[in-house]
């Protein structure tokens, strides 16, 4: 047999798509699945099926037809019952069924972590209706952010100063969810210094982490990224143990392998010292941490590809003062192009692209990011800001 694995990838966007290279090179084939043909991760996976991932039959379906050896969920918005059903039924779910199902949604693994593990995260409540929502703000207490307990790259997020935004920020969350659960969560706005991903990769030979990156949001959604960040030790002691903490309390009935994206702020207490708040999860690679692709030897694809075929993962991961910055598209189309690649590759040496082969665009929309290396951060930072300005999308209808 030629292949190490066959990999079903539930979900083919960017990231999909770097992890499915990575899989790739270590023999892997891989089926790649969404919603839409053509997506960035089927135009390099070996095989492709569309349909979408809340249909729990057209789910089962692809699976039993591929008899894979891993189901490697890439998005939340999965019919994450069905996963139970396979992972019972013999087939891996990655990193576990109980991982997908609890972090598809934030008031899961939200209570899991202030209530269950007794992490420190920010207050929240829970709506369903808009009165539910003024009656939790009231005691949350302005100004708050609500977000659709289910959704990605902070689609559907907002801060709330005051009451009166109180019915937009509702029908903003509700617009932009995915599934079928009208249900937000309401959080108290965290005042934080800065925050940032924990890539954290828990493999057969244990845990491992990556240098903490740092991130600037716009919209709830990543603009920037940077690796390392600067962090006090003992807050960096603190985000490993919370990881780590909540990462074992996600495996379930599967080996729990695999590499996790976990989100924290950091603000300064008393006498201060950092701390350090958990804020979200993903059992996946995450958007920040596309910046690996530039400032680690092994990208957060390529430990998430080791982690999850078993194979090894090294204790320690260091990195180089990297940047990444978003190109990002500003409305709907079929018919684009990218202009100024030429001038952005030739900035400097230490510059690179990523474009993701998106097949249409609409406002916001990620299209690539741009990536550096340099001296030290600040220098990584402007060089990767400085290509992503000089590509543009240009529109032909």
């Amino acid at each position: 047999m030629p292949f190490t694995n066959t990999i079903l990838l539930l979900g083919a966007g960017e990231l999909g798509r770097e992890f499915t290279i990575s899989a790739k090179r270590l023999g892997a084939r891989v089926i790649a699945c969404d919603a839409y043909a053509g997506a960035p991760a089927m135009q390099v996976a070996d095989a492709a099926e569309v349909f979408s991932m809340l249909d729990g039959a057209a789910l089962r379906a692809a699976a039993l037809s591929h008899r894979p050896d891993l189901i490697v969920p890439e998005i939340e918005a999965i019919r994450t019952e069905v996963l139970s059903e396979l992972e019972q039924e013999g087939f891996a779910i990655v990193p576990s069924a109980r991982a997908a199902q609890l972090t598809m949604n934030r008031d899961a693994i939200r209570d899991l972590a202030a209530r269950e593990l007794g992490l420190a995260t920010s207050r929240y409540r829970y709506g369903e209706s808009l009165e539910e929502v003024r009656a939790a703000s009231a005691e949350i207490a302005f100004p708050c952010v609500i977000k659709p307990v289910m959704s990605s790259s902070g689609k559907g997020q907002s801060k709330v100063e005051h009451e009166a935004g109180l019915e937009a920020a509702w029908d903003h969350a509700v617009a932009n969810m995915r599934g079928d659960r009208a249900r937000v969560i309401i959080e108290e706005f965290i005042a934080f210094d800065y925050e940032i991903t924990l890539l954290t990769v828990r493999h057969k030979g244990g845990f491992s982490f990556c240098a903490p990156i740092g991130h600037r949001q716009e919209r709830g959604d990543y603009q920037e990224s940077w690796q390392p960040a600067e962090m006090e030790p003992p807050a960096l002691e603190e985000a490993k143990r919370m990881a780590q903490r909540i990462v074992e309390a996600l495996q379930g009935a599967g080996s729990g392998w695999g590499l996790y994206g976990v989100e924290f702020f950091v603000r300064l207490g008393e006498g201060g010292r950092e701390e350090v708040i958990f804020s979200e999860l993903s059992p996946r690679p995450h958007d920040t941490g596309m910046v690996t692709l530039t400032s680690q030897r092994l990208t957060e694809f390529d430990c998430h590809a080791r982690a999850i075929m078993g194979l090894p993962v090294p204790a320690e991961i260091p990195a180089q003062p990297g940047a990444s910055a978003v190109i990002l598209a500003d409305r709907d189309s079929a018919a684009f192009r990218f202009a100024g690649i030429d001038e952005a590759l030739g900035i400097d040496p230490r510059v690179d692209l990523r474009l993701f082969g998106k097949p249409t665009t609409r406002p916001f929309r990620r299209m690539g990011v741009a990536l550096a290396t340099g001296e030290d951060m600040q220098e990584a930072r402007s060089l990767a800001r400085r290509a992503a300005q000089t590509v543009s999308i240009t529109y032909e209808d």
